[in-house]
């Protein structure tokens, strides 16, 4: 199991030092919002910029914009090791994927709670990750949907059948009791923002959730 803590819930005033309490962690997990997919702006490629300065963990860049395709060489360029798109956000998936993989950086399929895997089931051979919302994109601290973890035995069900590297990825309403339901589901890699920025040891509580 990989833990994945999100920046959404560091402290933007002194992100260095909120890197440096998650050291443990192998990914540091980057949501980028429009303020139109969803309704909520957070940063830029400069700001991954300047984590890359500063750490080599994993930066996976969750790209919740619209038109994805059109940003997305500037965040692999400012050192995002993995990209993730939403399928809701293009006509032209394998074209994004194609794009993403040309440009040298792994490729990940988001949804939504409200999207059925069936919409990317023939898209599954060709990803790295799928990054299942468990809860409604745009904010944290929200409680994680129970039946998100329909979706995560579904993904495991097809990655037996098309993709024995995939990995799963589930970001909302992580903590303990969410990540045990989560890892026994079939999840690979936990996303967790307000669990572990919101306390007083964070490195701990990566440590809870492994």
């Amino acid at each position: 199991m990989k833990i994945a803590p999100s920046i959404l819930s560091a402290d933007f005033g002194n992100l260095e030092k909120s890197i440096n309490l998650v050291r443990n962690a192998e990914w540091l997990h980057i949501d980028v919002m429009d303020g139109h997919f969803v309704p909520n702006i957070t940063i830029g490629p400069i700001v991954i910029k300047g984590l890359r300065g500063y750490t080599k963990q994993v930066l996976d860049t969750h790209l919740m914009i619209e038109d994805p395709s059109k940003y997305l060489n500037e965040f692999i360029k400012a050192g995002s090791d993995r990209i993730t798109f939403h399928i809701e956000t293009t006509l032209n998936p394998i074209g994004v994927i194609n794009q993403i993989r040309s440009a040298g950086a792994s490729v990940g399929i988001s949804i939504k709670p409200s999207t059925e895997v069936r919409e990317i089931a023939d898209l599954i051979p060709l990803i790295d990750q799928v990054l299942i919302m468990s809860v409604e994109p745009g904010f944290g601290g929200q409680e994680f949907m129970p039946y998100s973890l329909e979706k995560i035995k579904a993904i495991s069900a097809l990655r037996d059948k098309l993709n024995k590297d995939l990995l799963i990825v589930v970001d909302g309403g992580i903590n303990q009791e969410t990540a045990a339901m989560c890892k026994e589901a079939g999840a690979d890699v936990l996303v967790a923002g307000s669990f572990v920025f919101n306390s007083d040891d964070p490195y701990a509580r990566i440590e809870s959730l492994r």
